[in-house]
């Protein structure tokens, strides 16, 4: 059985969009992968307009078990984190419109999850992508292989933790994920 993740790396000039499929053993296959790109000069509504279709054409054309969105997290720059929230809106009502699943990843739970280290930069990201994914080099721009990064992310959190590689035991990077979802506490309501 193959899970196929939808991807999102939120951005008003590039939004990134990256399906992958993952099997019972942790396998990522790459389905898709592309930039949605809108000129900065073109009102902020035409932006949005173009970036919410480009989204709900790829959500039916892949027909994903669940999608991913990296979480808006704060950053000086208030106008780059309001585009960013306003993209991210504009996929989880296309989600929500169509029964998909969302779930919603920091980059460092991506990049822990994709390179056994929360703090590893975009080359390092892109280039454990391309590994993962068994590309000749890391997607580009940065947006594309993030996306692809979100969408294996889930897929390997969704996964059960008993799932193994075809060699038998989990990947450097499998194991650091299970290893830090065992020693994070989800805090509970009302707690």
């Amino acid at each position: 059985m193959t899970l196929r993740v939808l991807g999102i790396d939120p951005g008003l000039t590039r939004c990134g969009v990256g399906v992958v499929e993952v099997d019972a053993h942790r396998r990522a296959t790459l389905v898709d992968v592309q930039v949605i790109r809108t000129a900065p000069d073109l009102a902020r509504e035409l932006r949005l307009l173009a970036l919410g279709r480009g989204i709900e054409a790829l959500i039916d054309q892949h027909r994903p078990d669940a999608m991913a969105i990296e979480r808006v997290f704060a950053q000086q720059n208030l106008r780059s984190v309001m585009g960013v929230a306003q993209v991210s809106g504009l996929a989880l009502r296309a989600a929500a419109e169509r029964g998909l699943p969302v779930t919603l990843h920091t980059p460092s739970e991506v990049k822990a999850a994709v390179t056994g280290y929360g703090s590893a930069d975009k080359k390092q990201v892109g280039a454990m992508v391309a590994r993962l994914l068994g590309l000749a080099e890391a997607p580009r721009p940065a947006d594309a292989a993030d996306a692809l990064a979100l969408a294996i992310c889930h897929a390997w959190r969704g996964a059960p933790v008993s799932a193994r590689s075809s060699s038998g035991s989990l990947t450097p990077a499998q194991r650091a994920w299970r290893d830090a979802e065992k020693s994070v506490r989800t805090p509970r309501l009302g707690a």
